[in-house]
């Protein structure tokens, strides 16, 4: 199996479970063939088009890590299949935070079988957000044409004002980790709630905002100044 894995990497084939740490990884095609030896972070930067500072912080989150050879740091071919798959979830928006939650989802995978179901997994929920999203915008389409049609019926449109606006402390911690991408599950441990309680604090979140769901109220919360950019 060892073998195999080996050979693919070189062959420049899609990636199939790696050794070290990580037994088990979803298969990610490369754009390039795999190097035969360990990189230095330069390029490890040109091989998937990213700054020197963005491996440091994946390094800093845990998702990579580059060893030292002599006075360089290098990646071997687990980091780059490591970050073959970080590089294709950032690619289609998958928040950070997310990532690392597969990450260590991955650390119990017990087969390549069973990483690429947990890899698909994700990109199966990332694809119903974005087609909510599409429907959000959609509709938020509409109501902007039917603002500019008729003037009336913009001033009955209630738009939330910053200073109508009261958030607890939880609330804006809340707000703050949603918009870094958090999931509820992590939501909850981050700001130790029990998981209903939680549910109830996004719900009043969202109705503050006059929100739909927990990405429009963050949205909002943006423009309004709760959240930085």
């Amino acid at each position: 199996m060892q073998s195999d894995i080996m050979q693919a990497m070189t062959d420049g084939a899609p990636l199939a479970g790696a050794a070290r740490n990580f037994p088990y990884l979803p298969q990610v095609s490369l754009p390039f063939e795999m190097p035969t030896q360990p990189v230095a972070i330069a390029e490890m930067a040109d091989l998937f088009g990213v700054t020197h500072r963005t491996l440091h912080f994946y390094e800093e989150k845990g998702l990579i890590t580059a060893r030292r050879s002599g006075s360089m740091r290098v990646y071997d071919r687990v980091q780059i299949h490591r970050m073959a798959v970080i590089n294709a979830c950032r690619e289609i928006g998958i928040p950070v935070a997310v990532i690392q939650e597969l990450i260590e989802e991955l650390a119990a995978a017990t087969s390549e079988a069973e990483a690429d179901e947990m890899f698909h997994d994700m990109l199966a929920r990332r694809k119903r957000e974005l087609t909510a999203d599409i429907s959000n915008i959609r509709r938020q389409m509409q109501q902007i044409e039917s603002l500019l049609v008729a003037e009336e019926e913009s001033q009955a449109v209630v738009t939330p004002k910053p200073m109508s606006l009261v958030l607890s402390d939880i609330e804006k911690q809340c707000l703050g980790l949603m918009a870094e991408g958090y999931s509820a599950p992590r939501l909850a441990r981050a700001l130790n709630l029990e998981f209903e309680d939680l549910r109830r604090m996004e719900d009043d979140i969202i109705q503050k905002f006059q929100a739909t769901n927990r990405f429009q109220a963050v949205a909002k919360a943006m423009l309004l100044g709760f959240v930085p950019n």
